[in-house]
């Protein structure tokens, strides 16, 4: 098997149309029937569904929790409305890979919880690494995504999307049984 990876010289929004591009022409070649898209105020998300629609591809989009609001980063309920209205499922809920009670401790007493030393791993990849796993971590727990079929997961660093995998995923809890298989 013969792959290509693309690689951006720098992150950012600019890079959305291609990283989008070549992650359905992969997902056409290995039948993938699943994208999780990490969006937090819908372009992104939007933009995989006019792609993904015309191939049979179901688009869900992952967004941040409320708890994060104040930075800026959460999708409010007027674009949640329109999005599901044009078909792509939205989760909202808290980071999978830290975030969670485990960082309260973290921050309080010190020390790392594992989901932060995975968390801190997938950021020696770069940060849509992490959020791309992550998206698809809290995808499955919603059940939006199906746990037994591979998905395209895209994410960014910061905004827009420049970040690709091919993923076998998983649950919270049977995050060992998630797989990487392409970037």
């Amino acid at each position: 098997m013969e792959l290509v990876t693309l690689c951006f010289e720098r992150p950012g929004p600019e890079n959305t149309d291609e990283t989008l591009r070549v992650s359905v022409e992969r997902a056409r070649a290995l039948g993938i029937r699943q994208m999780v898209v990490a969006s937090s105020h819908g372009d992104t998300a939007r933009r995989a569904q006019a792609l993904c629609v015309p191939l049979g591809i179901r688009v869900v989009a992952v967004t941040i929790g409320y708890g994060w609001d104040e930075k800026g980063w959460c999708m409010d309920s007027e674009t949640k409305a329109a999005l599901r209205a044009e078909g792509i499922a939205v989760v909202t809920g808290i980071h999978a890979l830290g975030d969670g009670v485990a960082s309260a401790f973290t921050s309080k007493h010190g020390g790392r919880s594992a989901d932060e030393i995975v968390r801190d791993t997938l950021y020696c990849f770069c940060q849509g690494m992490k959020v791309a796993v992550e998206c698809v971590v809290m995808a499955a727990e919603a059940g939006e995504i199906d746990v037994n079929e591979e998905a395209i997961a895209i994410a960014g660093s910061s905004t827009g999307a420049d970040t690709a995998i091919v993923v076998k995923p998983a649950y919270a809890h049977t995050f060992l049984d998630l797989e990487i298989r392409e970037i």
